[in-house]
């Protein structure tokens, strides 16, 4: 595991022995913090919310933000993590309470290189109505299947909880519910979408906020004519390829977004 405690990204970087690795996780934090900045402004998260990244040089790491509203990230913000969420780089900053659903996640799926935990707010409903299963109703979150699994805390920490994961237990109690799927549904809390890249666990998080938008419109029309089983298969692989299409709309979003936020701050300080 990674065993240290402090000093910065770089040179975390730099003790991997890996070539060009100062460039590549430089690379990754830019991303990163975009990452954060799309799911704000596609209102993906809000205040809440977070998303990390597998360390590009160093699987049994990953990098996410430190304690704050994910809009105003930036790359002094990013803390390096080991897989049990210990931070490397903390330095008294303080880390998200629920970093053990992606640690977990991690451990779980060795093929995974990005988790987005988000309360958008058209999913939360379909992880609470047992009537009306969550499924893909559009080719764009073909991912999302014929019924993702739904994790509910009560099943193995009982009645009393936050809902919040915020021990190891907890975070691979949700990897196990999640399984090999995509995206996970939590009661009363949201979802979490995992992805083969930063971009692909972004695509996956925005779209299932779509899906879940769309189905609930098409539930006050009729009954819905859901993607089958072989159509999710055949769509993702078609769809999920084109992430980066995405990505660069909506960093161009995201950074007018972004910037707005920085001249309400500026004003607010004046």
């Amino acid at each position: 595991m990674c065993d240290k405690s402090h000093g910065d990204i770089a040179q975390i970087v730099a003790d991997s022995g890996a070539v060009g690795a100062d460039l590549l996780i430089a690379e990754q934090v830019t991303e990163l913090v975009t990452a954060n900045h799309i799911l704000y402004a596609q209102g993906v998260v809000d205040a809440f919310g977070h998303v990390s990244v597998r360390h590009a040089t160093r699987g049994d790491c990953f990098l996410m933000a430190r304690n704050m509203a994910p809009g105003l990230v930036t790359e002094q913000d990013i803390i390096a993590f080991d897989l049990d969420c210990r931070p490397m780089n903390a330095d008294g900053r303080s880390v998200y309470l629920e970093r053990f659903i992606h640690g977990e996640i991690y451990k779980a799926r060795p093929e995974v290189m990005a988790v987005v935990h988000s309360h958008s707010p058209s999913v939360v409903p379909f992880g609470v109505i047992k009537q009306s299963p969550f499924r893909a109703v559009c080719h764009m979150a073909a991912f999302v299947g014929v019924q993702p699994p739904i994790f509910d805390i009560r099943d193995v920490a009982g009645d009393g909880t936050d809902l919040l994961i915020t021990d190891q237990a907890l975070g691979a109690a949700l990897a196990g519910t999640l399984g090999t799927n995509a995206v996970v549904l939590m009661r009363g809390h949201g979802s979490t979408a995992v992805g083969d890249s930063l971009r692909h666990a972004v695509f996956r998080a925005v779209y299932t906020e779509i899906n879940a938008r769309t189905q609930a419109q098409a539930s006050q029309l009729g009954e819905i004519i859901f993607l089958s089983e072989a159509e999710t298969r055949a769509a993702a692989l078609s769809t999920e390829g084109q992430s980066d299409r995405a990505w660069n709309l909506w960093k161009r979003t995201a950074q007018s977004v972004h910037l707005s936020l920085l001249q309400q701050a500026l004003l607010t300080e004046q």
